[in-house]
């Protein structure tokens, strides 16, 4: 079942509130997203720390719900 991007959305900002989030449906199938997250709590952490913040906010729907995620992290 594919995932809404307001959804995706709205799970990173509900771990991450001042992030800048960006989702771009890449196929139109809800299932193939490109996103863009940029926030103060990445600050001082790798690149494979912030992307595993944003997983954990996925709260399990990666590989499930959500098939594919190009991610982009970085801090303002």
């Amino acid at each position: 079942m594919p995932m809404p991007a307001a959804e995706i959305e709205r799970l990173i900002r509900e771990a991450l509130p001042d992030a800048q989030v960006t989702i771009e449906d890449l196929r139109g199938d809800g299932d193939h997203y490109s996103a863009s997250v940029v926030s103060a709590a990445f600050r001082g952490k790798t690149r494979v720390q912030q992307h595993q913040m944003v997983y954990a906010a996925l709260k399990g729907r990666m590989g499930n719900e959500l098939h594919a995620m190009a991610l982009q992290t970085g801090v303002p």
